[in-house]
């Protein structure tokens, strides 16, 4: 076993970030950093540190399916509003392990052929396998999200694929994949600060896109439809977690924890070798 990670996490991550019974998300305060008793300097040596630990079970949960008949796979779920995060999670949390490993699927807008199926046809397309830790950049998510704020379906449409999903997501449970659904949790005013500095820096005017001011306008919106789905879709076999996600560095280093809580529940373990080791030590020996 690994050992367990920083000592300054004064609680599980899981535990503390967690949406539980009665969660209100207008409580969830984006400055803080729940669960960690470290500055950013900290947080920082930490995600180094951290990511060493994540490599090696990542290598291990990979090994197992390949060399034995471990049916494991984690499914990492990211959701936010725009420039809440996602993509330095991906880059610096999962970014740092063999890409060998690594399935990441990033959702856009359904195109005419998803749309002529169900909404959760091309999320299962994109499921991890075996021994994969898959990476959801946006999901079906979008699908009770967006679809409810911008009303691109009816209110009986967005009660039903609720539920679908609470089912959808029991399903794939069962086959062996741990799921992680994160929502990284940021302030208007940070957004804000973010999006400016897009607009300030040339380097960065490829990550602008001009919806993305249209969207804070529906700001409210948003938090009503993300508490909803937060609340009803939060199980047992699919738990959501709520990043404070103001402070990038914490943010970074609270999923990465998640991860390695989510790999040392798994445990995966080196498969054993299906031949005589000290046996191809003598025959490798006789070629040198």
């Amino acid at each position: 076993m690994i050992a367990k990670s920083q000592a300054r996490w004064t609680d599980d991550a899981a535990r503390v970030l967690r949406v539980t019974k009665g969660f209100q998300l207008s409580d969830v305060d984006p400055d803080a950093t729940p669960g960690y008793d470290g500055d950013k300097a900290a947080g920082k040596a930490d995600l180094k540190s951290g990511l060493e630990q994540l490599a090696e079970y990542q290598e291990r949960l990979y090994a197992a399916s390949r060399g034995g008949t471990a049916k494991d796979a984690v499914l990492l779920v990211l959701q936010a509003m725009d420039s809440a995060g996602k993509g330095g999670v991906v880059r610096h949390v999962v970014g740092g392990v063999d890409p060998q490993g690594i399935q990441l699927a990033a959702f856009k807008a359904p195109t005419e052929e998803e749309l002529a199926h169900d909404f959760l046809w091309r999320v299962e397309k994109r499921l991890p396998g075996a021994g994969l830790i898959g990476v959801f950049d946006r999901s079906h998510y979008e699908d009770v999200l967006i679809g409810r704020v911008r009303k691109l379906a009816d209110a009986q449409e967005i009660e039903r694929r609720y539920g679908a999903i609470v089912d959808f997501e029991r399903r794939i449970a069962d086959r062996g994949i741990r799921i992680i659904k994160v929502m990284l949790h940021i302030s208007p005013e940070e957004q804000g600060e973010r999006l400016m500095e897009r607009l300030e820096r040339p380097d960065k005017h490829w990550k602008y896109n001009p919806g993305d001011v249209d969207e804070r306008a529906r700001w409210s919106a948003y938090m009503d439809a993300y508490q909803t789905a937060l609340t009803r879709t939060s199980t047992d076999e699919a738990p959501w977690y709520v990043v404070p996600a103001n402070h990038k560095w914490y943010a970074r280093l609270a999923v990465q924890e998640l991860l390695l809580e989510a790999l040392e529940g798994i445990d995966p373990q080196w498969p054993v070798a299906e031949f005589d080791v000290e046996a191809e030590k003598k025959r490798l020996k006789a070629t040198l």
